[in-house]
């Protein structure tokens, strides 16, 4: 199982850098890049922080793929 998001295509949707989510999310601007990239796995809090930024719930924006495996 991985974990599968959508952070790249809502922050284009919302006109945010990744500068900018990083600060409404608490985190530094590398961090959502990995995540974008699949190379992170973020915390719950992170996840909520991030949902919250783009207004949307959590299932809209991650998800588990079943079908995938991790590769690290």
């Amino acid at each position: 199982m991985v974990i599968q998001n959508r952070v790249k295509e809502l922050r284009a949707r919302f006109n945010y850098s990744q500068s900018d989510l990083a600060g409404l999310a608490g985190v530094t601007r590398q961090t959502i890049a990995a995540l974008e990239k699949g190379d992170y796995v973020p915390s719950l809090l992170l996840g909520l922080a991030i949902c919250k930024a783009v207004n949307l719930p959590m299932e809209e924006v991650f998800w588990l793929d079943d079908d995938k495996e991790e590769t690290k």
